[in-house]
């Protein structure tokens, strides 16, 4: 169904997350993590931002770009993350803890973020976090993210929500370790939204710009990566003398693939989705994402 009026390629940032196909990610006009990309919509002077990403992703970018279209190729790719946190719970806590910050990942809807107090990513949480007054942090909606940011902030008091990334939650240290064992001399490079039992394995842990940055730096060939399986293109176009194995052959995000070269194409021949969100909650969780981009930066 046409929802739109045919895209002029020059009147568009076309924005790839790391988890994406090769394909998408060749064609964008930056490729990055979830701060980065973010950062990218702010400062863009493009008319028109397609996100070749999940639907939080669109969100983000439509809320601290109201006055520019914003397009995701795949209306139905959602991270199952993003909703794994209620108002309820956050009320409980604003109401029993005094001294709170409610910080919220921005793998989240619009509705959490509204509700929030700061937004972080995996690649600026730790510094965000330490840059809060408040003492006590109520960290949602991703638990291993926040014990990987608390592990690193003994000066705050944490408290965690529930939720997780069914893809990084489920990969176990035993597999892990099977993996190390088919390449001994690889270095473990893991996401913090893996176990915490996975983490103490690793050579680094960090966001997929920071696994990225690390493999290029390293002194090492042979890498272990402990994220989803798209993060390869880039590590292999950064350092093609060097080789990388992903941890688990399952190590995939089906919503993230949903993002195919032709459903860009539909975009640009006005079959894309526009992103909307309501101002009473855009207006709201701007501030938090604002707040992120100020203090992470």
């Amino acid at each position: 169904m046409r929802t739109s009026q045919p895209i002029r390629r020059e009147d568009a940032l076309v924005l790839a997350h790391y988890y994406v196909p090769d394909a998408v990610q060749a064609a964008a006009d930056f490729v990055g993590d979830s701060f980065a990309l973010a950062r990218k919509a702010k400062e863009s002077g493009k008319p028109v931002i397609v996100f070749c990403g999940v639907s939080f992703m669109g969100e983000s970018a439509k809320i601290l770009c109201p006055e520019k279209q914003v397009f995701l190729p795949a209306a139905d790719a959602h991270c199952a993350m993003a909703d794994m946190a209620s108002e309820e719970e956050i009320r409980s806590m604003r109401e029993t803890v005094p001294d709170l910050a409610v910080v919220t990942y921005i793998n989240s809807s619009a509705r959490l973020k509204a509700l929030s107090d700061v937004i972080v990513t995996s690649s600026n949480a730790v510094k965000v976090v330490s840059r809060l007054k408040e003492k006590n942090i109520y960290f949602i909606p991703d638990k291993n993210l926040g014990a990987h940011v608390a592990a690193q902030l003994p000066e705050k008091k944490f408290y965690f929500g529930s939720g997780y990334c069914p893809i990084h939650n489920a990969t176990t240290a035993e597999e892990v370790r099977a993996a190390q064992g088919a390449h001994p001399n690889a270095l473990l490079l893991a996401h913090p939204e893996c176990p915490e039992a996975v983490r103490a394995l690793a050579a680094y842990v960090g966001s997929t710009a920071g696994i990225i940055s690390y493999a290029e730096k390293s002194r090492a060939d042979e890498f272990l990566v402990g994220t989803e399986a798209g993060t390869l293109y880039e590590l292999r176009r950064r350092c093609p003398d060097k080789k990388f194995y992903v941890t688990r052959s399952t190590f995939l995000c089906e919503d993230m693939k949903k993002i195919t070269p032709e459903a860009l194409e539909c975009v640009f021949a006005g079959e894309g989705t526009p992103v909307e969100v309501p101002e009473r909650i855009a207006a709201k969780a701007r501030i938090a994402l604002d707040r992120m981009l100020e203090l992470g930066a």
